[in-house]
């Protein structure tokens, strides 16, 4: 068995056996490799974000929240490599990229077989530009959309003119590969669309913003007509 298919049968070993903790010997015994190996893999899992963790003393060992992992997945090659090219775009710059980072750990370690090798090899095809600008502006915009949050934003349209807003989120909007926030600007009192790479700088303000709907926000502007994309259908709320 190799490296990448013991740590995903590990993980699979610890959510059979959960709650109950499973001691390193028995893992090594169970997977026919020394408690040493053992031991490197399950802090390899832990550091690529598997809720794995030690239990010291009697009756100790190691044990995973099987409410916090995912269950076992078979992808097909195409599938593992339509993945990795999703991924792929999902660079440093864009929303949520640290959380898309840590999740494609856990998505690799679920998958074996020809879906591991698919992947691998489109990996090696793929390369990206550095990434430019402030990643604290990103995770202050990143943040005020996941939790409805008020932001405080510097910021710089496209004339080159600067000013201070105080903004809403409703949501993000995603186009030709620039990713905008799209919030009620108080300033404003209207719904208006914040370029990302344009934004100098965001600070969080405490306070709940009120509920805005992104598609009337949207209404009259160049992207009314904005769906939203079909890869996220699954994850839609249901009517």
């Amino acid at each position: 068995m190799n490296r990448t298919a013991r740590l995903y049968a590990l993980v699979e070993e610890l959510r059979a056996a959960a709650p109950r903790p499973v001691t390193v010997a028995v893992l090594a015994t169970r997977f026919e490799v020394s408690p040493r190996t053992v031991q490197r893999d399950l802090q390899t899992l832990m550091e690529t974000g598997v809720p794995v963790r030690a239990l010291s003393g009697r009756g100790g060992g190691w044990s995973i929240d099987p409410a916090m992992t995912l269950p076992p997945i078979r992808f097909t090659a195409e599938e593992a490599s339509a993945l990795t090219a999703a991924l792929a775009a999902a660079g440093p710059s864009t929303p949520y990229s640290e959380a898309a980072r840590t999740a494609a750990q856990k998505i690799a370690a679920s998958m074996s077989g020809p879906a591991v090798a698919a992947a691998q090899e489109l990996t090696a095809r793929i390369v990206t530009l550095p990434a430019r600008g402030d990643s604290r502006i990103r995770t202050a915009v990143e943040q005020a959309v996941a939790h409805t949050m008020v932001l405080r934003l510097s910021y710089t349209d496209a004339a080159g003119h600067g000013s201070d807003r105080v903004v809403e989120p409703a949501g993000l909007l995603t186009a030709d590969g620039r990713w905008y926030l799209i919030a009620w600007c108080r300033a404003r009192r209207a719904g208006r669309g914040f370029r990302l790479d344009r934004i100098a700088a965001a600070s969080p303000t405490g306070e709940r913003a009120g509920p805005h709907s992104l598609g009337e926000l949207l209404l009259g502007s160049a992207a009314a007509d904005a769906v939203r994309p079909t890869a996220l259908t699954a994850l839609s709320p249901r009517p």
